[in-house]
C-alpha cells in the first residue's frame, strides 16, 4: 500500500457536499417560494415504506442516537454515497463514499473529513469489518455510530444518495466546467458497462454521467486516496456553481430532481437552522481519515484492508483539525525580525506575501 504524503489542499477551497449546499441555498428560497420549496425539502425525509432502510429500526441495532442538536453545540453530518449496482430489491448498498461535515455554530467554522471506505473498524454488534458495510448491517443509524466511534464525534444527521442522485444534481445545474487532470479509462462488464469510465484530459463541461465517472475513478497508483481527493475538489466546484451562478427561480426544479434519490433524517426545521449556519460559516479545514501516517497495512481473508495504527491518536488528530483554521494567516519571520523594525509579512491564500 502506498504511503506517499498527499498534497495539501488549498485552505480557501470551499469543499462542502453538493447536497448540503443545495439545502443551504434552498433555505434562502423559502422566502420566495414558501410552501412549494418547503414540501420539496420535506420530501428528502422518506417514510418507512418508501425508505431504502425500512427494514431497520431502533430494535435492529444497539447503537443509540446522540442527543438531538439544539443549535448551539457542534453538529456533525454524515454524507453517504451508495453503490446500488447489481443489488436485488430491498438490498442495502455499501457506502461508496463517506464524508463528515462538521459545523461549530459559535466560531462559524466548518470542517470536512473523508473516510477511506476500506477502513477496518469495530462495528457495534457485528465485530470487525470494513466501515462501508456498517450501513448494510444496521442502516444509517449504525453507520453514524460506527463513523462517530472512529472519529470520536457524535454524529447527529446523515444525508444519503446513490450514483443516480449525484448525476441528477449535476445535470440539474447544467453541468460543471472542470479540469480533468489526465485520461481516465476503465471498463466494468459487471454492470453491463453502464458505469464505464472514459474521460479525456483537459478543461471541459462535465454532465452528470461524466462527473460521476470522474469522482469514481480509482484505477491509478494511489487508488482510493486520490479518489477521495478528487471527490472533495469536484464537490467544491459544484458548490461554487451553486453559490455564484445558480438561479433561484430554478430551485424547486433542482430539489425535485434530486429528491427521489436522497434520504436523510434532517427535518425541515433542522435544515432551516443548518441553512443559516452554513451561510454564516466558512470552510476552515479538511482531513483524510485515517491520516496517511496512521494507516496500517492489514489483510483479512486474503483481501487488503486499511487498518488504524493508533485509534486514540486518530481521534486526537481530528480534534486538532477542528481546532485549526487553515484560512487564518500567520506572521512569517523576516530578515529584519529582532532588530526593532516591524517587517512582519503575511501570506495570502494565493501564496503572495503582503
Amino acid at each position: 500500500m502506498a504511503t506517499k504524503a498527499k498534497k495539501k489542499r488549498k485552505p480557501w477551497k470551499w469543499v462542502l457536499s453538493g447536497f448540503l449546499v443545495v439545502i443551504v441555498i434552498a433555505i434562502a428560497g423559502l422566502v420566495y417560494w414558501g410552501t412549494g420549496v418547503y414540501n420539496s425539502l420535506d420530501n428528502f425525509s422518506k417514510n418507512k415504506e418508501d425508505s431504502r432502510f425500512g427494514q431497520f429500526d431502533n430494535n435492529t441495532t444497539t447503537a443509540q442516537a446522540p442527543p438531538k442538536w439544539e443549535g448551539k453545540e457542534r453538529v456533525n453530518i454524515l454524507l453517504l454515497g451508495g453503490d446500488a449496482r447489481g443489488l436485488e430489491e430491498n438490498q442495502v448498498p455499501r457506502s461508496d463514499s463517506i464524508l463528515i461535515a462538521s459545523f461549530d455554530p459559535v466560531t462559524k467554522k466548518a470542517h470536512l473529513f473523508s473516510v477511506l471506505r476500506d477502513t477496518y473498524v469495530d462495528i457495534e454488534g457485528h465485530g470487525k469489518g470494513r466501515i462501508n458495510t456498517a450501513i448494510t448491517l444496521g442502516g444509517p443509524q449504525l453507520a453514524m455510530k460506527t463513523v462517530g466511534d472512529l472519529l470520536g464525534l457524535d454524529i447527529q444527521y446523515y444525508v444519503y444518495t446513490d450514483f443516480e442522485g449525484f448525476k441528477a444534481l449535476v445535470d440539474s445545474i447544467g453541468g460543471v466546467y472542470f479540469d480533468v487532470e489526465k485520461d481516465m479509462h476503465y471498463t466494468d462488464n459487471a454492470d453491463k458497462n453502464k458505469y464505464d469510465i472514459d474521460l479525456k484530459k483537459g478543461y471541459q463541461l462535465l454532465d452528470g454521467d461524466k462527473a460521476l465517472q470522474y469522482v469514481r475513478f480509482r484505477h491509478d497508483a494511489m487508488s482510493d486516496f486520490t479518489r477521495t481527493e478528487r471527490q472533495r475538489e469536484f464537490l467544491g466546484a459544484v458548490a461554487d456553481k451553486l453559490k455564484s451562478g445558480w438561479n433561484i427561480v430554478q430551485m424547486k426544479k433542482i430539489l425535485d430532481s434530486v429528491s427521489p434519490y436522497i434520504e436523510t433524517n434532517l427535518q425541515v426545521t433542522d435544515m432551516l437552522k443548518l441553512g443559516q449556519l452554513g451561510v454564516d460559516s466558512h470552510l476552515a479545514g479538511t482531513q483524510q481519515i485515517p491520516p496517511m501516517d496512521n494507516i496500517a497495512e492489514e489483510h483479512v481473508g486474503g483481501a487488503a484492508v486499511i487498518g488504524v495504527r493508533d485509534l486514540d491518536e486518530l481521534k486526537a488528530s481530528v480534534q486538532d483539525t477542528l481546532a485549526k483554521d487553515d484560512t487564518e494567516t500567520t506572521p512569517s519571520p523576516s530578515p529584519g525580525a529582532g532588530n526593532g523594525t516591524d517587517t512582519t509579512t503575511t501570506t495570502t491564500d494565493s501564496g503572495t506575501a503582503q
